[in-house]
């Protein structure tokens, strides 16, 4: 779900935790580390044993006439992430520019439909994780139906992360940034994994699309692997380091031309050396 500029925001059930991180606690090389590891311990492993789906369906809610990058960027990150399938839900005009940009993804052009609501609820048994916000633009009829509150506010990020979580009732908050800023309303993680200085437009929906993916894996293994933090903190905290790394790597590669379809590029990659290596 997109809340406010720069955020993105995930809901899920899980029991009260402890403070486990401060609020700097991440900024430390160590830390770093210890809480990629953290995200190692969700992502399952590849066997000819599975059947398609089981590692992650996942839909994008997104993409209207003007917009059509942003839904494709986060539906083929989940993809290039691990996902099995990605389904968008979209305007029917968007539909026809989404497909032809790749044959991967299926695509719903239902979502300026008067029974958008009912026509998506009929797929949502069928999803892992639903990101809702790539691409919607402005017009109100498409708001009305993926609507969330509660604005951004303060010049303290980290406190103002913790308590837009709160006000929504303990949703996974990230906050895009220098650093980016996450939190459940009890602990506030911060990466600082090294980016790049570009700032095309379509970063955020990579994140959108690869935490969706990881927001699965980490919630279906539960806290368990995870060590004592939420499965959503630290699904976050990956989808914030992987697009990170990949815009590094392709900042390394094309400098100021980066585009964020250079980025999605890098999904493989980067995901190798932080979570595979």
């Amino acid at each position: 779900m997109a809340v406010g500029p720069g955020c993105r925001a995930v809901r899920g059930c899980r029991p009260a935790l402890k403070r486990a991180f401060s609020l700097h606690k991440a900024h430390s090389v160590k830390d770093m580390e210890n809480t990629l590891q953290l995200v190692r311990n969700v992502v399952p492993p590849l066997t000819t044993k599975k059947h398609k789906g089981q590692d992650g369906r996942i839909g994008v809610v997104g993409g209207c006439r003007e917009y059509t990058g942003a839904p494709y960027f986060a539906a083929i990150s989940a993809l290039k992430v691990g996902a099995d399938l990605s389904h968008v839900f979209c305007t029917r005009e968007a539909a026809p520019v989404i497909k032809s940009y790749s044959p991967e993804l299926i695509v719903h052009p239902i979502l300026d439909s008067p029974e958008a609501v009912h026509e998506m609820e009929q797929w949502l048994p069928r999803l892992h994780a639903l990101v809702v916000g790539p691409g919607l633009g402005r017009d109100d009829a498409l708001l009305e139906n993926v609507k969330l509150g509660v604005p951004l506010e303060g010049g303290d990020r980290h406190g103002a992360v913790l308590r837009l979580s709160q006000a929504l009732g303990n949703v996974t908050v990230v906050q895009k940034g220098e650093q980016d800023v996450i939190s459940d309303g009890e602990q506030v993680l911060v990466c600082s994994q090294e980016g790049s200085g570009r700032r095309c437009g379509g970063q955020g929906d990579l994140l959108s699309g690869s935490l969706g993916v990881l927001a699965h894996w980490a919630l279906r293994t539960g806290p368990q692997k995870t060590g004592g933090p939420s499965p959503l903190l630290v699904a976050a905290f990956g989808a914030c380091a992987l697009t990170r790394q990949c815009s590094q790597q392709a900042f390394q590669k094309h400098g100021r031309a980066t585009t964020t379809s250079d980025m999605v590029a890098e999904v493989g990659p980067a995901f190798r050396r932080l979570f595979e290596a």
